[in-house]
């Protein structure tokens, strides 16, 4: 005799809330926090990728604290952008918590990207730590030469993630 099984499966789907700001339309304040990003840039050590990476944080008292990618011939043993500047203000600011983070990046020519870089999901981890303990959400800027996108919290970048609930 055969069975049948009844499954009630349900189909959703996740949308992320965007804001696509050009240029002109930042505020002084995003302004240096993405010139901060694309400095950094510069300072990145890539040489085996020639994908530059830069990181701005600001934290909740306006300090600006950036990071840049720095490769490693191990390539496990480099370190992200967005990393470099969430550890550096952890450190030397740890009760200052995260407002927003800008990312800029530069492709193997050394333009600047059209398109925005997003952080890897080793990053979105870090930075989803970042905003448990900032206690309210942070900012993600997403820059290209073609918009900054604007992103409202980490877990809009990471929603079925792995955080602190689960242990």
């Amino acid at each position: 005799m055969r069975q049948f099984y009844l499954f009630r499966m349900k189909k959703t789907a996740i949308h992320i809330p965007l804001l696509i700001k050009q240029e002109d339309e930042l505020t002084t304040q995003e302004l240096r926090l993405l010139n901060e990003a694309r400095l950094a840039t510069y300072r990145s050590y890539a040489p085996y990728s020639h994908f530059s990476v830069g990181a701005a944080v600001e934290l909740a008292d306006g300090t600006i604290v950036s990071g840049s990618n720095q490769e490693n011939a191990a390539y496990p043993s480099g370190l992200c952008a967005e990393r470099t500047a969430v550890f550096y203000a952890n450190s030397r600011y740890p009760d200052v918590p995260i407002r927003r983070i800008c990312i800029a990046a530069r492709n193997t020519e050394g333009k600047p990207l059209k398109r925005f870089i997003a952080p890897c999901g080793a990053c979105r981890q870090v930075l989803l730590e970042a905003e448990q303990r900032a206690g309210h959400p942070i900012e993600v800027l997403l820059h290209g030469t073609e918009g900054t996108y604007f992103i409202r919290s980490i877990k809009d970048l990471l929603p079925l993630c792995f955080d602190d609930t689960f242990l």
